[in-house]
């Protein structure tokens, strides 16, 4: 699974960027058809706000989650994909 994450108004430091990576590994165990994930780390004024776009088989998952600490953010937005993944899976295996 390769990770492409942005930051914008955030200088993405080594320690966010491995909080990043061991979140994302979370999900891989789940589901192991992630090709890709854009993460995009925003700050605006006292939001911090976390999104990321999975490239999965058979589609796109996307989550958004705002929090005034960005490691917090970073949480909200992997429990919201975790759900959305585990919902894909599910529609994968009906068919």
């Amino acid at each position: 699974m390769q990770i492409n994450l942005t930051g914008h108004h955030i200088e993405i430091t080594d320690s966010l960027r491995d909080y990043v990576h061991s979140k994302f590994g979370k999900l891989e165990r789940h589901f192991d058809h992630i090709n890709n994930v854009h993460v995009v780390l925003n700050v605006q004024k006292l939001q911090q706000i976390a999104e990321a776009k999975l490239h999965v088989n058979g589609g796109e998952v996307f989550a958004t989650h705002e929090h005034e600490n960005m490691y917090a953010a970073i949480d909200g937005l992997i429990d919201k994909l975790d759900r959305q993944v585990i919902k894909h899976k599910e529609k994968l295996s009906r068919h």
